[in-house]
C-alpha cells in the first residue's frame, strides 16, 4: 500500500465521495452522546417534578452554588418556550445514532460531517451562553449540566479534528499535523478554563 493511501485510510478518506472514521472516534460520538442524553433525561424528569410540586428539590440541589433547582426555575432553562434539555434528547441522542452507524460501517459525504460539525458548533455556543449565565446571572450551578457541557466540548473538537484531518475542512498541512497528534490538548483546555472560571466565580465559598 502506498503512502498516500495509508494516509487517505487514516483519514477516513474515500474516492467514491464518502468519509468514514475510526472506531475510536466512534465511540467517542457513542458516549459523549449518551452522556448528553443521560444529562437531559435526569433534568427533563426533574423539571416535570418542579412544575408538578414547586417545593420539589432536584437530588442534584447540594448546597446554594450547586443548586440545580435554581437553573431549572430561571428563564434560560425554556429558551426556545419548551425546557432545554428536551432539545438535548433530541441532539444527543442523534449523535449517538451517529456513531453506531460509523461502528457499523457507515460513510458519510462531506456535507453531511459540515453539518454535523455545524451542530457541534452550535451545541457548544449555546453550552458556552448557557454557561455564562449560570455563572454570573443565575448564580448556581447544575451537575448534570456540566457533565452536558464536557460531552458538548468533547464532542465539538473531536469532530472538528475529524473534519480537518478527513479534508472535509480545508487546512493547512501544520494543522492537520496538530489535530492528527494533539487534538486531546484542545477539550482539556477549554475544560480547564471552564474549571478555572467556576473556582473563581464562587472562591469564597469553595474555600470557606
Amino acid at each position: 500500500m502506498t503512502k498516500a493511501a495509508v494516509d487517505e485510510a487514516a483519514s477516513g478518506r474515500h474516492d467514491g465521495g464518502t468519509i468514514g472514521a475510526s472506531k475510536a472516534f466512534a465511540w467517542m460520538l457513542v458516549i459523549t452522546g449518551a452522556a448528553g442524553v443521560l444529562a437531559a433525561w435526569v433534568i427533563t424528569i426533574d423539571k416535570f417534578k418542579l412544575l408538578e410540586d414547586p417545593n420539589f428539590v432536584p437530588g442534584c440541589s447540594l448546597n446554594p452554588i450547586v443548586s440545580c433547582g435554581n437553573i431549572m426555575k430561571s428563564e434560560q432553562a425554556s429558551v426556545f418556550g419548551f425546557p432545554n434539555p428536551m432539545l438535548g434528547l433530541v441532539t444527543y441522542a442523534m449523535v449517538v445514532a451517529i456513531g453506531l452507524a460509523l461502528l457499523a460501517g457507515a460513510r458519510y459525504r462531506r456535507w453531511y460531517w459540515l453539518g454535523l460539525n455545524a451542530g457541534t458548533l452550535f451545541g457548544v455556543g449555546f453550552c458556552t451562553w448557557l454557561m455564562y449565565q449560570s455563572l454570573y446571572e443565575i448564580n448556581s450551578l447544575c451537575l448534570w449540566c456540566c457533565l452536558a457541557w464536557v460531552a458538548t466540548i468533547v464532542m465539538f473538537w473531536y469532530v472538528t479534528s475529524q473534519n480537518v484531518r478527513s479534508g472535509a475542512i480545508p487546512a493547512p498541512r501544520g494543522i492537520r499535523t496538530f489535530f492528527d497528534e494533539f487534538t486531546w490538548v484542545l477539550p482539556v483546555l477549554h475544560i480547564g478554563i471552564i474549571g478555572m472560571l467556576i473556582l473563581t466565580r464562587w472562591w469564597d465559598f469553595w474555600t470557606g
